[in-house]
């Protein structure tokens, strides 16, 4: 019997992946037409790379990749360094861009069904995993050669390991969350702030160990605790130590973004504003999204409706189980979930230009996580619904139980089949044949080749 769960359980996750990798592969070397612009800047970054690159010198190979690339406002160099490789790979093209995108995008997936089944079962998991494989936000973003993308793959794994040693004490859990954790800092600005999540879960958890542990059990414990997250921390430093000694000595680059103009803050009325954009930005899963059609169909809500529905019920019930504190002291899943939610949407909150999908990328797994719980909420009840109704259910326990089990997978296979039509409808008919959005990208149809001149410096020509 463990056996079939496992074949079944890895069939599922199989379903899920494939459906990831349709929605971020299909038609990507023409959809999005052309290039928008910062890909065309990230693109000549990477051919500038490649350039400078050369493993045959005759002083040693010479590397022409960066930490951190200071042109358009400024963008860690981890992922411009892989679209470099995937140029050398695939050539000078908008799919050698896009497809480290897709790559990492469908990866978030796989690794979203391991943190969701590490914090809950594989119920969630499957639903939380299948929620972001479809989620015109997630593939839009899964799509288009920007940074943000990183982040989001970033924080499941790295959290994913966190609580695997949270879970077995092994240092080496703590090692690798370690690892990914200052890996982070080398992919997108926001991921700056990302720490605070494991501060508040350190400190959570810690109360917990102390109100739910006897004293023998609780020493134990703590020191278990604390020999991980030293761990952790030293291997996000030594990790984290080429940047920040980049940024030592150009410290005009680390403020770039802090200091743009769009910045709350830069505003005469700052209160004001940041008001306005918090509103902004909590109304964005279900009233008003993005208005920028590089980021959404404009104006709509980040989630479409079921989902948004379903991430309604599911937030507000894991709230309610938060605060309900049952064991005296706040669920350190719960308080790792909300700061997780909140702490990723400062830089929303911060932004004049909210509601904002790329600011707010590093939100999407927990909101699928939320959903998810929403989504099983909904099926418990039709069960128990059809318990109360099924006459079978006092007399005839096994037909009760086989009808209840058939007509429930029936309804999550129709259900999440139809979501997935759906959001197939929403990104590749919807946005994808909208004009404006050809229009909005850099010359529309380029003829997929940035191409090096005589000076130094790239070009990218129109047909």
């Amino acid at each position: 019997m463990h056996l079939a769960k496992k074949r079944e359980e890895w069939f599922i996750l199989f379903l899920i992946l494939t459906v990831a990798v349709f929605f971020r592969f299909y038609q990507l070397g023409s959809l999005p037409p052309g290039l928008w612009p910062d890909e065309a800047v990230n693109g000549v970054d990477a051919l500038k790379a490649l350039d400078a690159t050369d493993f045959s010198a005759e002083d040693g190979p010479t590397f022409g990749w960066r930490i951190f690339y200071p042109a358009n406002n400024g963008r860690e160099g981890l992922f411009i360094n892989m679209q470099a490789i995937s140029i050398w790979l695939f050539g000078a093209t908008p799919f050698a861009l896009r497809v480290v995108s897709a790559i990492i995008g469908t990866l978030t997936v796989f690794g979203l069904y391991l943190l969701a089944k590490q914090l809950f079962n594989r119920r969630v998991a499957s639903v939380s995993a299948f929620f972001l494989a479809i989620s015109f936000w997630h593939v839009n973003f899964s799509r288009i050669g920007f940074q943000a993308i990183m982040l989001p793959f970033i924080m499941v794994f790295a959290f994913y390991f966190l609580w695997r040693g949270l879970r077995n004490g092994r240092l080496g859990e703590f090692f690798m969350a370690g690892v990914l954790g200052g890996l982070g800092f080398y992919t997108y600005f926001s991921y700056r702030i990302v720490p605070l999540i494991a501060i508040l879960l350190f400190i959570n958890y810690w109360y917990y160990l102390k109100k739910d542990f006897s004293h023998k059990k609780y020493e134990y414990a703590r020191n278990q605790l604390l020999r991980g997250f030293t761990i952790m921390a030293l291997t996000v430093i030594i990790t984290t130590l080429p940047i920040g000694l980049y940024f030592l000595g150009h410290i005009e680059d680390f403020l770039k973004h802090e200091g743009r103009p769009i910045s709350v803050f830069a505003q005469e009325q700052p209160l004001k504003e940041l008001a306005t954009s918090v509103v902004n930005t909590l109304a964005m899963f279900n009233f008003v999204g993005d208005h920028n059609q590089r980021h959404n169909i404009p104006g709509s809500p980040q989630l479409v409706l079921p989902i948004g529905l379903l991430f309604a019920v599911g937030f507000l019930r894991e709230l309610a189980h938060w605060l309900s504190r049952k064991h005296g002291h706040f669920s350190p899943i719960h308080t790792f979930m909300f700061s997780w939610f909140l702490i990723m949407l400062i830089p929303g909150f911060l932004s004049t230009e909210a509601p904002h999908a790329l600011r707010t990328i590093g939100v999407i797994p927990i909101v699928m996580i939320f959903a998810a719980q929403g989504f099983w909420w909904l099926m418990d009840n039709l069960a128990r619904l059809h318990r109360i109704t099924d006459p079978h259910a006092q007399f005839d326990i096994k037909t009760h139980r086989y009808e209840a089990g058939f007509l429930i997978g029936i309804t999550i296979i129709i259900s999440l089949a139809a979501l997935g039509f759906l959001e197939f409808s929403r990104y590749f008919q919807n946005w994808a044949t909208n004009m404006d959005n050809k229009n909005a990208i850099v010359g529309g149809v380029f003829n997929h080749k940035l191409t090096p001149t005589k000076n130094g410096t790239f070009t990218i020509f129109k047909k």
